[in-house]
């Protein structure tokens, strides 16, 4: 096993995915450009983009590409953000009802420039895409607005089905890995979310210097702040200016990662290499028989 930070370049082959890109990815990909969308899965560089596409789902990221952020494992832009898109909310709703998704995934970049961090064009958004698609049932990712009730409040007013906000790493790479966020103020997200009786989800990477006793620990800390689904994937570094892979994890020790996790009392986990946040979203809401509020 590679020395904690360290680093190794060559891929095993459960990593090698063959990219298909059948009908509903051109109709997809032909949506997005038209709307002038953005999508976390071209900004994040996502390796299942082909895949998701070609099923007809994508995942909407609003509020612009550019994050005021700069996390060391992330692809999308970072800088000096545009202005909001007033459009934008009228804008996702056609294209989710187009597309006729029955699950459609939300995300941001972060807005740390505006009062609100970008929390009422949230509810915006959401309230837009129920209006035009009353049956479709919202997740959303959200960015952590420095834990800041007020603010998760006017997200949670326009009540999405699944609120997830993502831990990405253990405690002790948290410095290293993110940029601003902080271990212990995404757990307070996450408690708030869960106690005021919203379906929580979160997100772990590996293969960033961790151990196995740190994810599990992690993995403790989820469930006490009552997160109930859990996505677990390999993290690839996307360019040469991002963190380097410290290991690749075998799809064996992904299936122990949910073993444990389902031990700890998650309801839903998904964990395999190639998992990221919103893959197969779906799926977790169906077994977790989630319903529209």
């Amino acid at each position: 096993m590679p020395e904690k930070y360290g680093e190794v370049t060559r891929k095993p082959e459960w990593l090698k995915i063959r990219l298909h890109e059948g009908h509903g990815y051109a109709e997809v990909a032909k949506i997005v450009r038209e709307n002038s969308l953005h999508t976390i899965c071209s900004s994040g560089k996502c390796p299942n983009q082909a895949e998701c596409w070609s099923r007809r789902t994508a995942t909407f990221m609003i509020s612009g590409d550019i994050c005021t952020r700069s996390c060391k494992f992330c692809a999308t832009k970072t800088g000096n953000p545009l202005p909001l898109d007033p459009n934008e909310p009228v804008k996702v709703a056609r294209s989710v009802n187009i597309m006729g998704l029955r699950y459609c995934v939300l995300t941001s970049v972060d807005r740390d420039d505006l009062p609100d961090k970008g929390a009422e064009h949230w509810a915006d958004v959401v309230n837009a895409i129920r209006k035009k698609n009353p049956d479709t049932q919202i997740e959303v990712l959200i960015p952590d607005f420095d834990a800041e009730e007020s603010l998760l409040d006017i997200v949670m007013s326009s009540l999405p089905d699944v609120i997830g906000h993502n831990i990405e790493t253990v405690k002790s790479l948290t410095p290293l890995v993110r940029s601003r966020a902080d271990y212990e103020t995404s757990l307070r997200v996450l408690k708030y979310i869960s106690k005021l009786g919203f379906t929580a989800k979160s997100g772990l990477m590996v293969g960033l210097g961790e151990t196995d006793g740190e994810i599990y620990s992690t993995l403790d800390h989820l469930a006490a702040a009552g997160c109930s689904i859990l996505t677990i994937g390999q993290y690839l570094q996307p360019t040469k200016n991002h963190l380097p892979v410290t290991r690749y994890v075998t799809p064996e020790q992904f299936d122990i990662y949910k073993q444990e996790a389902l031990k700890r009392g998650f309801s839903h986990v998904e964990s395999s290499p190639m998992v990221r946040s919103s893959y197969r979203a779906d799926r977790a809401a169906v077994n977790n028989k989630i319903r529209i509020r």
